[in-house]
């Protein structure tokens, strides 16, 4: 399974970017796909995220100006990204999750991660 993204570029502040991923293969029991930023010497952290059930999750940063949508089940999300301050950029990865339940078992977790698109914000 390999998550392509794109969508990233070089924009100044207050513009905005559309970001975009999808699976190159079904994910088999995918339960939520998200958008993690990472910048230099910093952990990758969560910025927004969508589930089958159509709940989101955003960073607080994100409130307000970031809108994910997508279809979980077709494996492909979009992030609309807008009024972009220079605090947004960095590399932004794609996340895939499957949860896999195992009857009897334990519930198991497997993430997709994909190369990242570079979002570069101006000021």
């Amino acid at each position: 399974v390999q998550l392509q993204a794109s969508g990233g570029g070089l924009v100044q502040s207050g513009g905005s970017l559309t970001l975009s991923c999808a699976s190159s293969e079904n994910i088999v029991d995918i339960n939520n796909m998200g958008w993690y930023r990472q910048t230099p010497g910093q952990r990758r952290e969560l910025v927004a995220s969508l589930d089958v059930d159509g709940q989101t999750n955003y960073a607080g940063s994100a409130i307000g100006r970031f809108a994910i949508s997508g279809d979980i089940r077709k494996n492909t999300i979009h992030l609309q990204m807008n009024s972009l301050e220079p605090e947004d950029t960095g590399v932004y990865h794609c996340m895939a999750q499957s949860i896999t339940d195992h009857p009897g078992d334990a519930l198991s977790h497997t993430d997709y991660w994909g190369q990242g698109t570079l979002v570069t914000v101006s000021s």
